[in-house]
């Protein structure tokens, strides 16, 4: 698979590229990666993105452990390796366990979870397939996240799809990961 959209050199940048581009490499990721490299192509929409993905992966409502979870659900759902390359071994240094991270690249339910992680793996599943939220789950959200926690939980179920769309597309190369790849 060729990347389509692979890293453009520094000197061929453009100011708001290049403006673009180190915001990323200031911020918390500290470097030009993944789904920033192929939006590159779009400045004003990849500084908006970054800022969003800032604030969803590291300062979410419900906490990073949970918000990498709410990734790797994305990621699986729509096959995507880059994200899940960067972020399975995130979840398992939050402290998300080998054995959920397995079952979900297999398509398969956990088996055992804390029940905030059953509810967010519940939450993901049925927006990303049934694209609605059961009442019973949702006012589960609710009662553990509160409002704003529930609309988080939506917002990285929604940028992790845009990013997997984004680089899905754009066929981005996976970075070398300890995860081992999604099976198709």
């Amino acid at each position: 698979m060729t990347d389509r959209l692979g890293p453009i050199p520094f000197e061929q940048l453009s100011d708001a590229q290049r403006a673009a581009a180190q915001a990323v490499i200031d911020g918390p990721r500290g470097a030009l990666y993944g789904p920033f490299v192929p939006l590159l192509r779009s400045p004003e929409l990849m500084a908006a993105a970054q800022r969003m993905g800032e604030y969803l992966r590291y300062r979410s409502a419900i906490g990073v452990r949970l918000s990498e979870l709410a990734i790797l659900v994305t990621a699986r759902q729509w096959t995507q390796q880059v994200e899940w390359a960067i972020h399975a071994p995130l979840a398992l240094a939050n402290g998300i366990k080998q054995d959920t991270i397995d079952a979900i690249a297999a398509r398969r339910r956990p088996a055992a979870m804390a029940a905030d992680e059953t509810l967010v793996h519940d939450f993901c599943l049925e927006l990303h397939q049934r694209r609605q939220v059961a009442e019973p789950t949702y006012a589960a959200a609710l009662a553990l996240f509160g409002e704003q926690g529930v609309v988080d939980l939506i917002g990285i179920n929604g940028y992790y799809t845009f990013l997997s769309m984004v680089m899905n597309s754009a066929q981005t190369a996976v970075p070398a990961s300890p995860a081992a790849p999604l099976p198709e």
